[in-house]
């Protein structure tokens, strides 16, 4: 069994200790070197090739985020960025996702002493899950006028709800989908992200900037709308009730039971006996299950799901689950979503 090479960037000696203890409790890695700032990490990738880099956001003479340009444009590999859980952090994170790492996770984790079981599985798992991970390609988001002439020709609406499902990779994939929406778009959008608590409104937040529709973090009582994109908010379930003048509204509620907060599986199962036929999904590329249980219910409800294909997913993993499980429609590469969300309209 082949293992995955491991090279650590941080600035901090305790930090690099840290990490290096956790990584050498898997057999699966071993570490390549070490990096004190973002220089020494070009450096080191070039000449030791690792499969994958855990990358610190703040370091000096190169910080993380130049670094992680750099790296992309000319030595492309894998990077899980560690992040602080503030606004400043948040807003880094995203920046590297866009540049092309290929996840994060939240660093005051790590730093516990002992850092707990659950924690340490879940960093390795994703390290891991990002040594095997496909690149993100580089996104291009559509002109408004191309949008507008994919969209021209589209008559009355068969579909009131359209939910996106997506994990590791999500935020890079959501973008090639999202600013393609016009203001016409006639079914309310919900994207139901993997994140820890406090990442999911500056991800909404830097979508409202990029997409023609109005994206918000959802709030409890947020009556959906069509032409709008909500975001499921991190550390809750995001469910779907009926009021008495028959709008849909957010329930928004503390779950300790579930890891994923939001859970795919939870909002659309809630989804699902409200919107019956009406309701069309799409799950994106991310590692486990999770959606696979609530597109059965989606289907025996009669609703649609559009699953992305193995070629352009970083992570093949959730769409795999519902493609094999045979819950799918359709399964379709990620430039191709789109087009096909607007088949279902």
């Amino acid at each position: 069994m082949s293992r995955y090479g491991v090279l650590i960037v941080d600035d901090s000696a305790f930090m690099r200790r840290a990490i290096s203890l956790l990584i050498e409790k898997d057999p699966d890695f071993f570490i390549v070197g070490i990096a004190r700032n973002g220089l020494e990490a070009i450096e080191k990738i070039k000449r030791f090739k690792p499969d994958v880099v855990t990358m610190d956001v703040e370091m000096p003479e190169m910080d993380g985020i130049t670094a992680l340009e750099q790296i992309m444009k000319y030595h492309p590999v894998a990077v899980v960025m560690l992040s602080t859980l503030t606004g400043e952090g948040a807003e880094a994170t995203l920046t590297a996702l866009q540049l092309g790492a290929v996840d994060f996770f939240p660093k005051s984790s790590l730093m516990k002493n002992p850092a707990e079981p659950k924690i340490i599985d879940d960093f390795l798992m994703r390290v891991k899950a990002a040594a095997n991970a496909k690149l993100p390609l580089q996104n291009n988001v559509a002109s408004v006028k191309e949008a507008v002439e994919e969209n021209k020709k589209r008559g009355s609406a068969s579909v009131d709800l359209l939910i996106i499902g997506c994990s590791t990779g999500g935020p890079s994939a959501i973008q090639s989908i999202l600013p393609r929406f016009t203001p016409d778009f006639p079914a309310g959008i919900v994207v139901l992200q993997h994140m820890p608590p406090g990442f999911t409104k500056p991800l909404a937040d830097r979508f409202d900037n990029l997409c023609n529709l109005k994206v918000k973090e959802a709030e409890d009582g947020d009556v959906v709308m069509p032409g709008v994109i909500y975001v499921a908010p991190a550390g809750y379930q995001t469910l779907f009730q009926k009021t008495n003048d028959g709008k849909t509204t957010f329930k928004i509620v503390v779950d300790e039971s579930k890891l994923y907060k939001p859970s795919i599986d939870v909002s659309l199962q809630s989804g699902s006996s409200i919107y019956r036929d009406r309701l069309l999904v799409v799950i994106l590329t991310g590692m486990g299950t999770d959606g696979l249980i609530g597109c059965g219910e989606v289907k025996r409800q009669r609703g649609h799901v559009i699953v992305e294909s193995e070629e352009s997913c970083i992570v093949y993993g959730m769409p795999k689950a519902v493609y094999e499980a045979g819950y799918a429609d359709r399964q379709v590469s990620l430039p191709n979503i789109y087009q096909e969300i607007l088949s279902f309209i």
